[in-house]
């Protein structure tokens, strides 16, 4: 889980509840998909990572698992039963390169930050750094990622992440996995030629 918010340019950011955030999200989502896959030959690979021992940074799992219910045909590595985390993240990313030719992989992970930025979601190109907070060196991840502030850093992450409010994780989970359900559907009608109605997200 990043300690803050990657040096890389972020598109869109916007707080969980805000009535045009899933739209917004799914929409820079499906932006850059369209950016770096404009040959439509890139599989899309989704890696939710965290972990389901600590409310804060369940975050990942919590998507894994809507995502799985949404899109069941889809690449989706992390998830509450099988979490994608600190011990397991190199071997698979190494697994995904091997199985997938040059895979456009879209991470989504928790992170720590300023108190004013909690319950926002951020989506940026290019790769995040997993595990910052907690002092750990893991292999940046994703062309594309998408990071939910849920609490406070500075101070006792490990203690700030077993407090965080699963209430807020979930939502901003959810909200996180319909965005990205909208944005695949329409990247995979583009590609087949066929409309694509995304006003339920409006």
């Amino acid at each position: 889980m990043p300690s803050g918010i990657s040096p890389s340019t972020t598109i869109f950011c916007q707080h969980y509840t805000h009535p045009t955030c899933i739209s917004g999200l799914s929409h820079t989502a499906y932006s850059l998909v369209q950016e770096l896959n404009q040959n439509l030959a890139r599989e899309l690979v989704y890696l939710c990572i965290g972990t389901d021992r600590a409310t804060g940074d369940c975050l990942g799992p919590l998507v894994g698992n809507r995502l799985r219910s949404l899109l069941p045909s889809a690449h989706i590595f992390g998830s509450l039963e099988e979490p994608l985390h600190a011990l397991n993240l190199s071997d698979t990313m190494q697994h995904i390169y091997s199985r997938y030719t040059n895979p456009l992989v879209i991470a989504v992970d928790a992170c720590l930050g300023g108190t004013e930025k909690i319950g926002f979601l951020s989506i940026k190109k290019g790769s995040l750094a997993p595990g910052l907070a907690l002092k750990k060196q893991l292999p940046r991840a994703g062309d594309i990622h998408i990071v939910g502030t849920v609490n406070v850093s500075g101070f006792c992450e490990h203690l700030v992440l077993q407090n965080t409010r699963l209430f807020l994780v979930y939502r901003m989970a959810e909200a996180t996995a319909r965005a990205l359900f909208l944005a695949h559907h329409r990247h995979s009608s583009a590609s087949t030629g066929c409309a694509f109605n995304s006003s339920p997200c409006k």
